[in-house]
């Protein structure tokens, strides 16, 4: 009877639940089958999310009546919202629900958000009167009821997504056994195919979702989002059998509160705690070895478990000062923390860094939905006989990733794990830099093709004029190529790092790590064309991104401006992903 019950008990995933809360169980729930439902899913949730941010610029251009530095910022703030509600979303999958209960809360959020759009875009009492566009003539913007209505759509969407960004990677990446080089292998698979999904969703919402947009109406865009989005929730559904999920383990940020509280508070000279001498290692790179057997030695326990570093009682060296948390007695019982607490709170410092460093990436890539979509409405979008809708721009740089992402996962990434000897190949970190470095290619690529434009127009004296420029949107392609690579790069580096570096129970916060540096960089595009604005309208001159004609801005000037401070920011990744050593490289040596 007792071995019976101890098999039984061996063949659980300790931890996690299935979707009726019962025990998960090993070879039933879990593995790439189980993830395949949320690579599904995310091509539905990406197409109903950038089938309207991708064109958004234009709707409210157009039909909102707003400027271009006014939709722009609009557009930004929206995206960068919904992205930083990621946070609210990784914190109540870790803290009080599952990923699984998250995205179907969230899902519906998003659903309600879209009807109100959809409602809005088809009844013309609901928006502002229409205008000829005439150059000099102004147009009166959305305001009043109106205009909350609109902000009320958004912003509803916002959350939805937020909650969706902050609960669909780390439910997919729950998928895999950790303590298994297949399992680890298996997702980082996950990861690249997570960015080639998003791409897949990109491409239909730019390409089909777009071309609806602009010839049959908004109604029509905003409801291929509402019926993608709902059409989302009963595929996810029907994984439900297979999936493990995370038991919540409670509010990850109570414990960092209380660790660096304790930490602060601890009185000098208290009791010492005891030790046996056993310490958490750290490497400079994920693995040391392909072969964990050569990498983990008979009475070492692997770092890679999730319940590793509960074998240590002595705080490693890194940020010692929190130490005094574990080592001082503390003030009162409640602040009262183990060496678990403390190693937890220091992955999470640690990885800031990193998280800061990769915000201006994001700012460049805000560029995309702004003003290069703006930029390519002024050019001649014409293909044979089709005329490509500006905001199908974005089909460059997603079809790049298409393409690349299968190349990378099963070309790129074994070869490399043949030459370094190591089970990653290409450490997180390394993913990253290389796309920060794309990014600083992109941005002085889009200078040197806005100056080619303004040229044009200015040598054919169309400075003014409402007539496409004589020449192809293609040149945008090439700064969209180069943003798209970087974005491969850095995107999926950041979800995987943030997702395995990051303590068990907060790796939904974590990962939303990725998402908040996307909001972040939003939120700092429109801070920076503010900044810019205002030092270059002093004493009466014309701001360099100010007025109805994007001809007249002096956008190629602004983008020099982001290639240098993307420069400053390589170098500030640089210094700290030098001294970075990762956690689940070691071992721990008694």
């Amino acid at each position: 009877m007792e071995d019976g019950a101890a098999a039984r008990e061996a063949e659980r995933w300790e931890g996690y639940v299935d979707w009726r809360n019962r025990p998960a169980v090993r070879g039933r729930h879990g593995g790439m089958l189980a993830a395949s439902f949320v690579l599904v899913v995310e091509v539905l949730e990406n197409l109903a999310f950038l089938a309207n941010a991708s064109n958004l610029v234009t709707y409210l251009m157009n039909f909102m009546h707003y400027s271009p530095s006014q939709s722009a910022t609009t557009v930004t703030n929206f995206m960068g919202t919904a992205f930083l509600l990621a946070l609210l979303g990784g914190f109540l999958s870790d803290a009080f629900f599952t990923t699984y209960a998250i995205y179907l809360i969230s899902a519906f959020v998003e659903f309600l958000g879209l009807v109100v759009l959809t409602i809005q875009a088809r009844t013309p009492s609901l928006m502002p009167p229409g205008c000829a566009k005439v150059a000099g003539a102004a147009c009166e913007p959305v305001s009043g009821p109106k205009k909350a209505m609109l902000f009320a759509g958004l912003y509803v969407t916002a959350l939805g997504i937020g909650g969706i960004k902050g609960s669909l990677p780390s439910h997919g990446a729950e998928q895999f056994d950790e303590h298994a080089p297949r399992g680890r292998k298996g997702r980082s698979t996950f990861f690249n195919y997570f960015v080639f999904c998003l791409s897949v969703g990109a491409l239909i919402a730019v390409t089909f979702a777009v071309w609806v947009e602009d010839n049959k109406g908004w109604q029509w865009g905003f409801g291929i989002s509402t019926i993608a989005i709902l059409l989302s929730i009963p595929v996810f559904v029907a994984g439900s059998r297979l999936y493990r999920n995370k038991v919540p383990t409670g509010s990850p940020l109570t414990t960092i509160a209380k660790v660096v509280l304790a930490a602060a508070l601890a009185r000098r000279g208290g009791a010492q705690s005891a030790s046996n001498g056993a310490v958490i290692d750290r490497a400079p790179s994920p693995t040391g070895s392909t072969d964990m057997k050569e990498y983990c030695k008979p009475g070492d326990i692997c770092g890679v478990a999730d319940g590793a570093a509960e074998v240590a009682t002595e705080p490693s060296q890194e940020l010692v000062f929190l130490n005094r948390a574990v080592q001082r007695q503390p003030r009162c019982g409640a602040l009262s923390c183990t060496v678990q607490e403390v190693e937890d709170v220091k992955i999470v410092l640690m990885v800031l860094p990193i998280f800061f460093s990769t915000i201006m990436l994001n700012s460049c890539l805000a560029q995309l939905s702004t003003f290069s979509v703006e930029q390519a409405a002024t050019m001649d979008t014409r293909v044979g006989g089709l005329k490509v809708p500006p905001a199908s721009l974005p089909v460059f740089p997603v079809t790049f990733i298409i393409l690349l992402a299968p190349v990378y996962d099963h070309i790129i990434i074994p070869f490399a794990r043949r030459a370094t000897g190591t089970e990653m190949g290409i450490t997180h970190l390394q993913r990253i830099g290389t796309g920060l470095v794309l990014s600083i290619v992109a941005m002085a690529v889009a200078a040197v093709v806005e100056v080619k434009r303004k040229n044009v127009a200015s040598n054919a004296g169309m400075l003014d004029a409402a007539a496409p420029l004589p020449i192809t949107f293609f040149w945008i392609a090439f700064q969209y190529l180069f943003l798209g690579s970087a974005d491969l790069f850095t995107l999926a580096g950041l979800l995987e790092f943030f997702f395995s570096e990051a303590p068990a129970r907060m790796r939904s916060l974590a990962t939303s790590l990725s998402w908040a540096s996307l909001a972040l960089g939003y939120y700092l595009s429109s801070v920076l064309v503010t900044v810019v604005n205002s030092a270059t309208g002093r004493g009466g001159r014309r701001a360099w991104l100010q007025g109805e004609n994007l001809n007249h801005y002096h956008l190629e000037r602004f983008y020099w401006v982001m290639c240098v401070l993307s420069t400053l920011n390589y170098l500030f990744f640089l210094f700290w992903a030098i001294r970075y050593k990762y956690r689940n490289a070691g071992v721990i040596k008694g």
